[in-house]
């Protein structure tokens, strides 16, 4: 919240610069006002046409760089979520789940769909320890965190083959 709050008064500022300024500009040629007046027109619109077109790409850009800056907090705040593994399971022995499993790729489907993951998780399982969505969508980490909590609530059991 704080980064929008940053961002409200420059950009309010350039909603009230940008047109009063075009507006305000003349096309400096001195002409009466009977002759000319088609062209100080038409020099004021093309003014206010470019400051409206800089103005909407400053806000795009902003927009963006926001939006950036929220992803990147986000992707930050589930890594550190998903940092430590529960239930004092190591590495090592998700890693040998895992490569069993799906040969350690977080993204395989097993050919009827209905597993998935790098610890081919079915959907129930998945939710069961907290997961939502699919779970071959989800980043490693948290895969690794869920397989996790899997093990230490039931042991190497749900992997008959590979645990």
């Amino acid at each position: 919240m704080l980064i929008k709050r940053t961002y409200f008064i420059p950009v309010l500022i350039l909603c009230v610069a940008f047109p009063a300024a075009a507006l305000a500009a003349g096309n400096g040629s001195g002409s009466s006002p009977r002759t000319g007046v088609a062209d100080a027109v038409t020099a004021k619109l093309s003014v206010l046409r470019r400051s409206t077109v800089r103005f909407q790409r400053t806000i795009r850009v902003t927009v963006a760089h926001l939006e950036e800056v929220r992803r990147a907090r986000l992707r930050r705040e589930r890594r550190e979520l998903f940092a430590s593994l529960p239930g004092g399971v190591s590495q090592d022995t998700l890693d040998a789940i895992g490569a069993c499993e799906s040969g350690g790729d977080p993204t395989a489907v097993s050919s009827d769909g209905s597993y998935r993951g790098k610890y081919q998780f079915d959907f129930g399982t998945w939710e069961s320890v907290g997961g939502s969505g699919d779970p071959a969508a989800a980043p490693e980490q948290e895969q690794d965190y869920r397989a996790a909590l899997l093990y230490s609530q039931s042991g190497s059991s749900p992997w008959p083959v590979c645990g």
